[in-house]
């Protein structure tokens, strides 16, 4: 049994919340990104979850919005990014529980997949896979440094493999930088 609970994540949390990021990711990049996530149209506060310990927040995750182009136009796709969890906390289940719960949020707002950039081990632990393998791709290169297989997939019940407009290329809001 854990000794955590998740919610969405709620104003009050933010400073707790800007708190795991850094911890986690080790600089404030990545927590600046969530304060502008927070200001832009690709934020969804409902799957914008935290993991509450002892009233404390011990890990935050998102699916923010992210465009998916290709020959039908341009359609809003979700995006998991990013996933935090205090290093203390780490290595718990945490994390993976986060997942599973803004998975879930996905589904039930009827989203077809949810892409993200990240370990393959990790997520593909999850049940996610290459996104190339079903036709969605970066509009920029994968940086160097990052596994081959970084852009990754899960597919929600929503997803129709014979609708063309579920392939292409995603591009990133400008709020990512």
């Amino acid at each position: 049994m854990s000794d955590w609970t998740i919610r969405p994540e709620r104003p009050v949390d933010f400073p707790a919340i800007r708190k795991v990021l850094v911890a986690a990711f080790g600089e404030d990049t990545v927590a600046d990104g969530v304060d502008r996530i927070r200001a832009s149209w690709i934020y969804r506060p409902e799957t914008s979850l935290v993991a509450v310990s002892d009233g404390e927040v011990v890990g935050h995750v998102m699916i923010t919005g992210c465009t998916l182009t290709n020959g039908a136009g341009e359609h809003e796709v979700a995006m998991l990014t990013p996933l935090a969890v205090s290093p203390e906390r780490q290595r718990r289940g945490i994390g993976a529980a986060l997942v599973r719960a803004a998975l879930a949020g996905a589904e039930g707002a009827r989203e077809p997949f949810v892409m993200l950039e990240g370990s393959p081990e990790y997520y593909g632990a999850l049940g996610f896979v290459p996104a190339r393998k079903h036709g969605i791709e970066l509009d920029h290169p994968v940086p160097d440094w990052a596994p081959p297989d970084a852009v990754q997939v899960y597919l929600l019940p929503a997803y129709d493999p014979a609708d063309p407009t579920l392939r292409g290329a995603i591009t990133y809001p400008p709020v990512y930088g």
